[in-house]
């Protein structure tokens, strides 16, 4: 397993300053006995010579992005828990995908900056807003990434923190058996209502998995659970089994919960699910294949992972 350069720059006052509000997108009203702390994707794409390696707080493509991030990905967990989300200085889409050339893996990048922003968050996020309730650890993509880094590290030297831990879905990120080996405090779900485990995917069409096409979010041996049916197998889940999705509708502009017949099946040997939904892939063929729905990642399947983030809750309550 590749090592990564973790730095201390914590312990050099370069980090950014939780205590300030500006420096989090989001301070929830405590309305709810658990919580749940957000990663958010990649929005900086910094793609032009000259650009930062890594964003600047106040970078507006950011700024955006998060805010379409709240509403698409990290609004799943809103109903059931009291949402955190802060910024951080994250790794430009250009960057990571270079050092993911270089090392085969884009934590690599995530394991400097972003993540020392991320674990100064969780310290003040802890010490400060949490009050000992339980709580669940979220992202996608860069976000998933940074939180896998955050449980093998992070959550292994804080036991007193992680024996609260409801789940973690580092949703849109490679989870390999490598990685689950390498770090034994740790396990991924076998089902929909186990906790303390992690919940994760990489969305891709048939065409990736036919190609075996190159994707920066995903590497070898990785495992991925069927959000529809919860298997880790190949058992077939039909989109009659999907609960909505929330996507654009084009006639009328706006984002919907629509039938666009997302159904899902696990690959094992790519470590992936598939679907044939209806839906155009993302774009950045030479970061995520021809056909990837890294875009679809959590709104394909929006309304059975709000269910699932539910049922995950009962059950680590009905253990207490």
């Amino acid at each position: 397993m590749i090592k990564f350069p973790f730095t201390d720059s914590g312990s050099k006052g370069t980090v950014t300053d939780y205590s300030r509000s500006s420096s989090w997108y989001q301070i929830p009203e405590i309305t709810r006995d658990v919580d749940t702390f957000f990663v958010y994707p990649t929005d900086y794409m910094a793609m032009n010579e000259g650009d930062p390696d890594f964003a600047p707080l106040d970078n507006p493509d950011m700024l955006e992005g998060v805010k379409f991030d709240h509403f698409a990905l990290a609004s799943v967990y809103e109903d059931c828990t009291n949402l955190f989300i802060p910024y951080y200085r994250q790794a430009g889409m250009k960057y990571a995908g270079k050092v993911a050339g270089k090392t085969g893996d884009p934590r690599t990048a995530f394991a400097t900056i972003p993540y020392d922003d991320i674990t100064a968050a969780l310290d003040y996020y802890f010490e400060h807003y949490n009050a000992g309730r339980p709580f669940i650890i979220a992202g996608h993509s860069q976000g998933s990434g940074i939180v896998t880094l955050v449980l093998m590290k992070y959550l292994r030297e804080h036991p007193e923190y992680y024996e609260r831990m409801i789940a973690a879905y580092p949703i849109g990120f490679a989870v390999t058996r490598d990685y689950l080996e390498a770090n034994p405090h740790l396990k991924f779900a076998a089902g929909e209502t186990d906790t303390g485990v992690i919940i994760s995917w990489n969305t891709e069409g048939p065409k990736n998995v036919e190609e075996n096409a190159p994707n920066v979010v995903l590497l070898p041996d990785a495992i991925s659970i069927n959000p529809l049916n919860w298997k880790l197998d190949a058992t077939y889940a039909p989109a009659s089994e999907n609960l909505g999705s929330l996507v654009l509708n084009e006639k009328t502009s706006a984002y919907e919960m629509m039938d666009i017949g997302a159904d899902a099946q696990v690959v094992p040997g790519r470590g992936v699910i598939v679907t044939n939904a209806r839906h155009e892939p993302i774009g950045g063929a030479e970061f995520f294949g021809p056909q990837s729905y890294h875009n679809g990642d959590y709104t394909f399947f929006y309304n059975n992972i709000k269910a699932n983030v539910a049922k995950r809750v009962a059950a680590y309550k009905a253990l207490r």
